[in-house]
């Protein structure tokens, strides 16, 4: 009985004792890339990235306002033509072989 007592015993230290823990950080995030659009323009643009010819939608600018758009699922380093319409598509911006690496600067007209 006794041996069964310190055996069990044992059990309970050996199991409730401390563990070692490896503490990592994770993955380093991607660099992001993004464009500083500046809409010198009396009316709203729609701003795009042209990749493997699909349109990436970013976002809406507003008439002579500028704003930093973070470029989603593009990697740094990419070559891209980017492209901006206004909002009544009448008239299209266009700006061929833009490398993306950190914020590139794009102003309409």
């Amino acid at each position: 009985m006794k041996a069964l007592a310190a055996a069990l015993m044992l059990a309970v230290v050996t199991a409730c004792g401390g563990r070692q823990v490896e503490v990592r950080s994770g993955p380093q995030p991607a660099a992001e890339v993004a464009v500083q659009m500046t809409n010198n323009l009396s009316q709203a643009v729609n701003v795009y990235v042209v990749s493997a010819g699909s349109d990436v939608f970013l976002r809406q600018v507003a008439a002579n306002s500028t704003e930093t758009l973070p470029v989603q699922g593009i990697a740094t380093g990419a070559s891209v033509s980017l492209k901006a319409r206004t909002v009544d598509g009448t008239r299209t911006y266009t700006k061929d072989s833009v490398v993306l690496t950190g914020t590139y600067n794009w102003q309409v007209p």
